[in-house]
């Protein structure tokens, strides 16, 4: 292994950011724990304040230059949301409300004889900036398996798709239809104020979380035909409930490996498709459901949560042709021809990170511990070895270190989930989190429509035409 390739291998544990919010004043010890609508009323007012502040003191202030590059690039870099939940540095990459993947992997709670954090707790921190109690944690698991039914007519749309109808295209067919029983649908059609636009925004949002399971379970089912669901359990927490849906819930090793990858593939700062959809689509006070629908519809991109679908077909491609036990050169020499033949080296590279992504080295550890002598895993880690050194002698990328996709499928593959297709689906699951907890405070702080200024070439042509 290469030495920088060692070096970022290594994870650390940094020392804890304080918060931008106060630190929960929770025992465990307590009678009824507070719940996190409760905390979160008693948060929102300090925040308006807060935002208040910060508009008054930088409102005025530039953000950074924009050039046309940026405009035909895809705004790319360009500074234009506020997203709360997380924020993703080029160097360190993701921390959610301040915290590391290590730190969140360390602080957040666990299941019983568990050792990766509770989605639940994730959850919590996202709304809060807070770290839950246990208690809290085991509240919220309860809450979301109350919730967690789906509508019968839901069930029938759901039914009634082909097996040949891609699980991302029924996902949102179900979330949308959700939209049903909305419960700020009805409030702003009864006219409750603005201010209140996020108690109703709340109940949905933890109502989508709630019954993304069993839509997910009924899909995977349907499709890859793996008979009748089972009923949500009341007493085990999101993951455990999830894998039951999806026929793994007897394997504790795949139950944990869900806990993580809910964890680390919830929120990615705001300007990704999905969470940006979600922002968008929200600014317009369309319910959390249709919000989230559209979202979903932006993940089903070749450029977005397909990605690690691509990673696994280029592997497994890789092993046909080379065997599973191949050199270093035989790797090489593969590598070299994607390349060559115009091609890239799926998950490597990332458009916002200059590092291995920390979600691939919490992954890496994951799979060293479960499944360290997988022959896929084996693949992975030599790729790892090779391809950052082969990418920057061919000039190919600004970032030649692998990103979250380059793993995820292999896991999910070793503990029988080689449904390529359905692995979008898990991503959705995931990602609901942070946008479920950004349209919550957007609906709290009164975040406007959402309305950028576009131009034309044209107008740009002319923008410029008397200028250097």
């Amino acid at each position: 292994m290469s030495a920088p390739a060692r070096s970022l291998l290594k994870t650390t544990r940094p020392s804890l950011l304080r918060s931008a919010f106060p630190a929960a004043r929770f025992s465990s010890t307590s009678a009824k724990p507070v719940t996190l609508k409760e905390r979160l009323a008693e948060l929102i007012p300090k925040e308006i304040e807060n935002v208040k502040a910060a508009r008054l003191e930088h409102g005025k202030k530039s953000f950074g230059p924009v050039i046309v590059d940026q405009l035909y690039g895809g705004m790319r870099g360009l500074p234009a949301l506020i997203w709360d939940g997380s924020v993703l540095d080029a160097d360190e990459g993701i921390r959610f409300r301040g915290k590391t993947i290590p730190e969140c992997q360390e602080l957040l709670p666990k299941a019983p004889g568990g050792s990766e954090p509770l989605p639940e707790g994730l959850f919590w921190l996202l709304v809060t900036g807070e770290i839950p109690t246990q208690e809290q944690v085991a509240e919220l698991s309860r809450d979301w398996a109350a919730r967690s039914a789906i509508p019968e007519f839901v069930e029938e749309i759901l039914d009634r798709c082909p097996p040949t109808l891609h699980p991302m295209s029924q996902f949102s067919l179900a979330v949308t239809a959700l939209n049903h029983n909305s419960a700020f649908a009805k409030a702003y059609q009864d006219g409750i104020p603005k201010k209140e636009y996020w108690g109703p925004t709340f109940e949905d949002s933890m109502d989508l979380i709630a019954k993304l399971p069993n839509i997910a379970g009924r899909i995977y089912r349907n499709v890859f035909g793996q008979g009748k669901l089972p009923a949500i359990d009341a007493n085990k927490d999101y993951s455990h409930n999830l894998a039951t849906l999806l026929g793994f819930g007897s394997n504790e090793a795949f139950v944990e490996l869900l806990r993580l990858y809910i964890t680390i593939h919830s929120d990615h700062e705001g300007g990704n498709v999905s969470a940006h959809t979600g922002k968008l689509v929200g600014s317009a006070l369309s319910d959390p459901f249709l919000a989230y629908s559209a979202a979903l519809n932006g993940l089903a991109g070749p450029l977005h949560g397909l990605a690690n679908q691509e990673v696994l077909i280029w592997l497994r491609k890789m092993q046909s042709q080379i065997g599973e036990d191949a050199s270093d050169e035989a790797v090489k020499e593969y590598i070299w021809a994607t390349l060559k033949g115009g091609k890239v080296v799926p998950g490597y590279g990332h458009a916002v990170l200059r590092k291995t992504d920390p979600r691939y080295a919490a992954q890496r550890e994951f799979a060293l511990k479960h499944l360290p002598d997988d022959k896929l895993f084996k693949l992975v880690g030599q790729i790892y070895n090779l391809v950052p050194d082969i990418l920057l002698e061919a000039g190919k990328a600004k970032n030649p270190w692998p990103n979250v996709d380059a793993h995820s499928g292999v896991l999910l593959t070793h503990y029988g989930m080689d449904q390529m297709q359905f692995y979008t689906v898990l991503f959705g699951v995931s990602r609901a989190f942070g946008v479920a907890a950004q349209l919550i405070w957007d609906r709290a702080l009164g975040a406007p429509l959402e309305r950028p200024k576009s131009y034309s070439t044209a107008a740009i042509k002319k923008m410029f035409a008397d200028k250097p």
